[in-house]
């Protein structure tokens, strides 16, 4: 949105109209809401959305323990909610936190439609738990790639500056990618940092345009997807991680 300080729930109507059948839907406590969770089930999609306080339930069943996570304990109960005379019957998971969020909260519910035969109660958890990557993506985007330019007063410029920056990490995502299947993803999950290899990029691509003139990269036009991905995991075979 050109209005970058606009509130979430002003763009629920452009949200919605993007939900098709079978998508799952997930979400922080903002998009919490009966009509939001109301419209999702309406179009015969689904949602796995943490529970905002102000949207009130009853409870269909006394909480159950169901496993863990890497996080913590994760119980379940049935719940429903109203939305205009309708009634919707809802699964309720709780995440009973081992170390509290950084708001300094030991509990996370979240709210589901998904069948417990497509996805059990761990399984929402995780669903949800993975949705911070996309927080990650931003922070490093802001961090790494200049996304929010604090001089561009014109709401075009800015817009324009901010997709340079997230195109710029679907490149950063791929060069992860392809050191993954090389080197083991839990060693470029855990770490690989984003900041010295964007570092180690800016610092060599100046000169590297200078020492290889532009005739040279036009090859790579041509290559196939396949032909990118061995090259790039031939490259990647050679990068010594200790210094990311």
């Amino acid at each position: 949105m050109k209005d970058g300080h606009a509130q979430e729930r002003a763009s629920f109507d452009q949200i919605l109209a993007l939900v098709k059948p079978k998508d799952i839907w997930c979400g922080d406590r903002n998009f919490c809401t009966a009509k939001f969770l109301y419209t999702i089930i309406l179009k015969g999609a689904f949602f796995v959305i943490r529970q905002h306080g102000s949207l009130g339930f009853k409870e269909l069943s006394e909480l159950k323990y169901i496993g863990e996570t890497e996080t913590g304990k994760v119980f379940e109960q049935k719940i429903e909610i109203s939305y205009e005379g309708e009634i919707l019957q809802l699964r309720r998971v709780l995440v009973k936190l081992n170390v509290p969020t950084r708001d300094k909260e030991w509990e996370i519910a979240i709210f589901t439609n998904l069948p417990s035969s497509d996805a059990n109660a761990v399984e929402v958890a995780e669903i949800y738990r993975n949705r911070w990557k996309i927080e990650t993506l931003f922070q490093t985007v802001t961090e790494n790639f200049n996304g929010e330019i604090q001089t561009l007063a014109y709401p075009k410029a800015a817009l324009f500056s901010f997709s340079m920056a997230l195109v710029a990490y679907n490149i950063l995502a791929t060069l992860r990618g392809a050191l993954g299947s090389v080197h083991g993803v839990n060693k470029i999950e855990v770490g690989l940092s984003d900041f010295y290899l964007v570092d180690e990029i800016q610092g060599i691509y100046r000169g590297m345009m200078i020492a290889i003139p532009p005739p040279k990269w036009e090859v790579f036009g041509t290559y196939s997807l396949d032909q990118i991905a061995e090259l790039l995991q031939r490259l990647a075979d050679g990068v010594h991680l200790k210094r990311f």
